[in-house]
């Protein structure tokens, strides 16, 4: 089981304090540091100082790290334009020597829209649909050949598909819990299947319907890496666990049910399940991010159970 770092800036976070996670991540030997990609706040919390945007933030982690994979859960469609999107990655891709892995969503969090003064259109999924066909056809255009595209809501003449990711292939994530067009999506255009706060249970179904939707589209299920997103709060007792949990604003009991919260050993036993259903990626989402020493427990005493 591979474990990674899981952010929500937007909630009140510098970019000097997703650098100090990000490092710190690294130097414990995660596997990787996410982030959302939101521009507001969400819950009974002021944001402050403020949002930081996902793919900046990314471009100094680009440089300011050395191993550790980086990425989005999830990139919000509506936020960029398809071709704009496509450069951004790819370049934060070569900052980074190949170590971005990208996850892009339909955008759903219409208050941040009209915060922002972001369109927020009511046909989200069939432009995630040729946001994907576009990104991924630039990035796998030969260099010297054009890209053009003709869709609904998106049109590319003679694009010089430049510039290119430093790796051959950066890994697509698509993710969610729709039971028919987000099967469809990731079996024609994700290396990973990522589904959030979802219990054992219901991920097991899920997992089920994206492995029968790639096996129809011609590949073979393995193909993809099939992973969740969880909550963490994990401490060495209960009194460690109960100030973790009062620290992010929820109760003991809810992150027991829907989230990996307990001591280690308990932790582990939680991921096991998750494991036995053929999850591959545990993205650890960590609400507190002052709290560095959270994340050095779990390296310590839950990783080794699990990898």
């Amino acid at each position: 089981m591979d474990l990674r770092i899981f952010t929500e800036p937007q909630q009140g976070a510098t970019y000097d304090t997703l650098l100090r996670v990000a490092q710190t991540a690294e130097e414990l030997n995660y596997g990787a540091f996410f982030r959302s990609d939101h521009y507001l706040h969400m819950g009974d919390v002021d944001g402050l100082p403020g949002p930081t945007d996902a793919w900046v933030t990314l471009a100094g982690l680009a440089r300011e790290t050395k191993r550790i994979r980086l990425g989005t859960l999830m990139t919000a469609g509506t936020f960029r334009l398809p071709g704009v999107l496509a450069i951004q990655v790819a370049q934060v891709d070569q900052m980074s020597g190949g170590r971005v892995d990208f996850g892009l969503g339909s955008g759903w969090y219409a208050e941040e829209h009209a915060a922002y003064g972001i369109p927020f259109p009511k046909e989200k999924f069939g432009r995630l649909e040729e946001q994907l066909e576009i990104i991924t056809g630039l990035w796998n255009t030969p260099v010297g050949d054009r890209y053009s595209f003709d869709g609904t809501y998106y049109q590319l003449t003679d694009s010089p598909a430049l510039p290119k990711p430093a790796q051959p292939r950066i890994p697509v994530l698509v993710g969610g819990h729709g039971t028919k067009r987000t099967p469809a999506i990731a079996a024609r255009y994700a290396d990973e299947f990522n589904i959030p706060f979802a219990s054992p249970e219901d991920s097991e179904q899920q997992f089920g319907r994206v492995r029968a939707a790639v096996e129809e589209r011609g590949r073979k299920a393995s193909e993809l890496v099939y992973s969740n997103a969880l909550v963490a709060c994990v401490g060495k007792d209960d009194a460690e666990i109960a100030r973790r949990a009062d620290a992010i604003g929820r109760s003991v009991e809810d992150l027991r049910e829907n989230g990996l919260a307990g001591s280690p050993d308990e932790v582990a036993e939680k991921i096991g399940k998750y494991a036995s259903i053929g999850s591959q990626r545990i993205y650890l989402q960590m609400l507190d991010l002052s709290d560095l020493d959270h994340m050095a427990l779990i390296a310590d005493k839950v990783m080794p159970q699990v990898s």
